[in-house]
């Protein structure tokens, strides 16, 4: 007969735990959007412009949205609750999400009292969502993307073809397309 090792108890113990913790650890890597992603705001963006002029940032971000949005839901379940996309936003941007369907009061950039839907459908015209717009720290809107991204790679890229200034020179497509070509390997050379 076999003796097992003293260490077999816990080895067992841990065999048996360590599906909890990946599970954890899991959970732990998508954060809330709205908690981790979304800053709070009381919708009067022209506040939120000298916000965004006193901590430094290159902007604001509207997510315009609305409840039954398939693409809404996948990019706040799949791309916004990324923490190295919530990380990299919120160090660049203030970002707010916009109800295009939405009766809550804002004030837009220029100062102007509204309600969400009207900011969105008339001032924006967004017809569909989600609507990513980037805006200057004077509320100039800078670039307006529609729909949602492929890859949590490419909102990112999105946020640096804002950030960087890159919208003034080239288009998104364009920007995408050099990403994708920095970034393949170079050809092995025998």
């Amino acid at each position: 007969m076999r003796r097992l090792s003293p260490l077999a108890p816990l080895l067992l113990l841990l065999a048996l735990l360590a599906p909890l913790f990946v599970a954890d650890a899991l959970a732990e890597e998508a954060r809330d959007p709205y908690r981790h992603f979304f800053n709070d705001s009381f919708f009067n963006f022209q506040e939120e412009l000298e916000t965004a002029r006193e901590q430094g940032k290159k902007g604001i971000m509207l997510f315009f949205e609305m409840d039954e949005c398939p693409f809404c839901h996948r990019m706040k379940q799949q791309v916004l609750n990324q923490p190295q996309v919530q990380d990299w936003f919120r160090q660049h941007f203030l970002l707010f999400p916009v109800d295009i369907e939405g009766d809550i009061e804002v004030v837009d950039f220029q100062g102007n009292e509204t309600i969400q839907k009207d900011l969105a459908l008339k001032q924006y015209r967004v017809r569909a969502t989600p609507v990513i717009a980037f805006f200057d720290l004077e509320g100039k809107l800078l670039h307006k993307y529609t729909g949602a991204t492929s890859s949590v790679e490419e909102f990112l890229w999105l946020g640096e073809f804002v950030a960087d200034g890159h919208y003034s020179s080239t288009n998104f497509t364009r920007f995408k397309q050099a990403k994708r070509e920095a970034a393949k390997p170079a050809p092995n050379q025998n």
